[in-house]
């Protein structure tokens, strides 16, 4: 007990003492003890508030970096967030602003194709007015895949077995070579073509004969008719590349041909293929092709 208030209590004792009764003494000190007791009692509970109060502030603090750490890491999150977006976003634009650029190149290669095709259209029609007059058993003039074939059947240029270009068939010739001499820049292939039945004579074979053909018609468009020799090819097909059956005669007479193909200059085409990305792949030859490059 704390020496002051057993002092106090001395004191109320020699003072109650002196002046009360015995039993008022006894109520006065028990009294006082009470209130001791009670103080006493006061005190702890302070000390025990004051370690709660402690402990809450403690527990407080914890929280309190909690919730730092938290925003800390929260904000953090929410700025690698807006910097994925922003590269997104720049992302998305450079691949808008690319499909953009590959819809005007495509624009631009329909367009050339487009072109193309009514050049080539225009062109046929200029050698199905120069090469009238011949029958359609004799020669046929159409357009394929942007491409015009001429198709001059044997019996207007040559005679059986022969490579020698008859009068009629140098005509047809002549005429074709006005129309070709207008566009000096289009692809010539020349390509001879045969029957089944093995030949004998001059010709080792239908290979032989089918280039001989092939070579004889383009002596005459450069060397008569100065068809410009730097985009013309001649080839032998043979009798690999049937438009007919070789079971019929008819058939083995339709085969027997010599067709001029022409193509456009296709440079631009290939230019803007390569920029988007894509190599041309060039067409595959038929088995059995026998082809070479002719001038003079």
């Amino acid at each position: 007990m704390n020496s002051k208030y057993l002092l106090l209590l001395g004191g109320i004792s020699l003072l109650i003492g002196g002046c009360v009764s015995q039993k008022k003494y006894v109520e006065a000190r028990l009294h006082v003890a009470n209130l001791l007791q009670d103080s006493l009692q006061l005190s702890r509970n302070l000390q025990i508030c004051n370690d709660t109060v402690a402990g809450l502030r403690s527990q407080l603090a914890d929280v309190n970096d909690q919730l730092q750490r938290y925003l800390q890491a929260a904000a953090l999150e929410i700025s690698n967030k807006q910097k994925q977006i922003q590269s997104s976003q720049a992302l998305i634009e450079q691949q808008q602003q690319q499909l953009a650029e590959q819809q005007r190149q495509l624009i631009h290669l329909q367009q050339v194709l487009q072109q193309q095709h009514a050049l080539m259209d225009s062109i046929r029609n200029s050698i199905a007015r120069a090469l009238m007059g011949f029958t359609s058993d004799e020669l046929s003039v159409q357009m394929k895949n942007g491409r015009v074939y001429v198709s001059l059947q044997e019996k207007l240029l040559f005679k059986s077995g022969s490579a020698v270009v008859e009068p009629k068939g140098v005509e047809a010739l002549a005429r074709l070579a006005q129309v070709l001499n207008q566009h000096p820049d289009l692809d010539i292939d020349i390509e001879g073509h045969t029957d089944s039945i093995p030949i004998h004579g001059r010709y080792p074979d239908n290979w032989a004969l089918s280039l001989a053909r092939a070579a004889s018609v383009t002596r005459i468009l450069i060397n008569d008719y100065h068809v410009s020799p730097l985009h013309i090819t001649a080839s032998g097909r043979s009798w690999y590349d049937p438009v007919d059956t070789n079971s019929t005669p008819e058939g083995r007479a339709r085969n027997r041909r010599t067709e001029i193909i022409i193509t456009p200059k296709l440079d631009e085409l290939f230019r803007l293929i390569e920029q988007n990305g894509v190599s041309p792949a060039a067409p595959p030859d038929s088995a059995g092709n026998q082809a070479g490059n002719f001038s003079t």
